[in-house]
């Protein structure tokens, strides 16, 4: 238990270090334009790879196609029609509740 606390607490060091670069090394200054826009585009991007990961990825980097990738479906397919956030979050657990009951 007492390997976990230490990796915890050096992580966690390393992170407020890691934190604490940019405001050190930039003071008040701003950014240029265009990497205040390259950026802006990281959280997007982590997101969506954040959600294939978890929706298609499998041990070993391999790829499984289960339920999850209908209700992943069904959820863009909503957002794409622009309903209610409730409407999306439904319509994707009846999709996927819908292929694991046919047995998918």
């Amino acid at each position: 238990m007492t390997e976990v606390w230490i990796t915890i607490g050096v992580l966690s060091a390393g992170t407020a270090a890691i934190k604490a670069v940019g405001p050190a090394t930039l003071g008040g200054r701003s950014l240029p334009t265009r990497v205040a826009a390259v950026i802006g585009l990281f959280a997007p991007a982590l997101l969506a790879a954040l959600v294939v990961v978890g929706t298609i990825g499998g041990d070993n980097g391999g790829l499984v196609l289960d339920a999850r990738l209908a209700g992943v479906g069904a959820a863009v397919g909503a957002l794409a029609l622009r309903l209610p956030m409730a409407v999306v979050v439904l319509a994707a657990a009846a999709a996927a509740a819908s292929v694991r009951a046919l047995g998918g």
